[in-house]
């Protein structure tokens, strides 16, 4: 269909934007809210319906006459493709347009493999999952992809990632669209948490951050409802602002004394290492911890303090009305959250905790999909990507 012939190219992307949402509504409905003619409407709802975008479902209740169709979206229309790919461990799913997981694989992967073998993990088994559900590369919309370093988000590039070797500028979406030809989306792993987060717990939340503590320590920053990525895509980067107790302690950015270097899983292992206490890596204070160790849950209670001194300045800049804690060691349960209510809770002013909770992540390990499924959902239902599509 060319523009010319289209029912107003611009008009459907809109009237599908009200659909987007899942509620079923009737075409006197949508007239109402729009202030369209019905003839209109009538015409744009057949585009859509055209397209797959929206289906026909049970119908509503009748006045009288025949009962009026409603219309929805329609989940199923296409696919996108999410890629949550951590320090040591990756995870990809298949969602449908309402960010519904249709399929997922998870797997040990060490990111410091570099780009190519990470990223021909994510094509090899972004094919292998379309597969095992009878579908296709040609039924997916767009892919998003969160890795655990800063991106560049307008070229999709990782930037100096101090724990991604080889990385550095690699042009992550096109090195993807090599092979898996539709829009790929790139962003900061803990920013893909943040959407994922609020999608599944928090939709109706205008302030959230997520804060990731594990290999690394990041926050995902939500205000006025839009993910905040500041003005070279770092805003977040909590890892690296300096405490109080970490005078001297180096820190691999090159620094000393930051967050990271206290409070991350591999850090409380090396001061329980320091005490005669066994534990190497994050999931060994994992363990200790729910064995009932009592230098452990100290270390991490001190650990959530740690990161609570730096969240009171971040609550006093952004006043957030969710705090969501995720990332493995959040898996230590109620020691970390503890420590870091412990001191937001005493330091930040009254107004700014009057309703600030400060949560385990609800979404936990799905965290990292659901919100590059988002990424990717945001830009394959766009009104720019839809008015392509009309024209097409």
């Amino acid at each position: 269909m060319s523009i010319e012939t289209a029912p107003n190219v611009s008009g459907v992307s809109q009237l599908f934007q009200l659909l987007r949402d899942g509620v079923p509504r009737t075409r006197a409905e949508l007239a109402k809210s729009t202030g369209l003619a019905r003839s209109t409407i009538a015409a744009r709802v057949d585009e859509l319906m055209r397209m797959g975008l929206i289906t026909p479902i049970a119908e509503s209740v009748s006045t009288g006459g025949r009962p009026p169709s409603q219309f929805a979206l329609n989940p199923s229309a296409r696919l996108v493709l999410a890629a949550d790919i951590g320090a040591s461990h990756a995870t990809l799913a298949v969602t449908d347009l309402a960010g519904s997981i249709v399929a997922e694989h998870g797997e040990p992967l060490d990111v410091s493999l570099g780009p190519v073998p990470v990223l021909t993990w994510l094509v090899d088994n972004a094919v292998a999952l379309l597969e095992r559900i009878g579908r296709s590369t040609d039924d997916v919309a767009a892919i998003g992809v969160g890795i655990p370093g800063p991106v560049e988000h307008s070229t999709g590039q990782p930037v100096n990632p101090p724990i991604m070797p080889g990385w550095d500028r690699f042009d992550v979406p096109g090195w993807v669209q090599q092979h898996l030809d539709v829009p790929v989306l790139v962003d900061n792993d803990v920013n893909i948490m943040a959407l994922g987060e609020r999608a599944a717990a928090y939709p109706g939340v205008e302030h959230l951050m997520f804060v990731k503590v594990a290999t690394g320590i990041g926050a995902g920053v939500i205000s006025g409802g839009a993910l905040q990525r500041g003005a070279q895509g770092i805003a977040g980067d909590i890892g690296h602002v300096r405490v109080a107790r970490g005078a001297g302690v180096p820190c691999h950015c090159g620094n000393q004394g930051c967050l990271e270097a206290l409070a991350s899983g591999p850090a409380i292992a090396r001061a329980l290492r320091a005490q005669g206490v066994p534990a190497e890596n994050g999931n060994d204070v994992i363990d200790l911890v729910k064995r009932g160790n009592i230098d452990a849950i100290q270390a991490v209670r001190q650990a959530g303090r740690d990161i609570g001194e730096v969240l009171t300045t971040c609550v006093s800049l952004v006043n957030p009305s969710v705090i969501a804690i995720g990332g493995s060691m959040a898996r230590v349960g109620e020691h970390l959250i503890a420590g870091v209510r412990e001191v937001v809770y005493t330091r930040s002013i009254p107004l700014a905790t009057e309703h600030l909770s400060i949560v385990q992540s609800a979404a936990a390990q799905n965290a990292g999909v659901l919100g590059a499924s988002v990424l990717a959902i945001e830009h394959a239902l766009s009104p720019e990507t839809l008015s392509s599509l009309v024209s097409a």
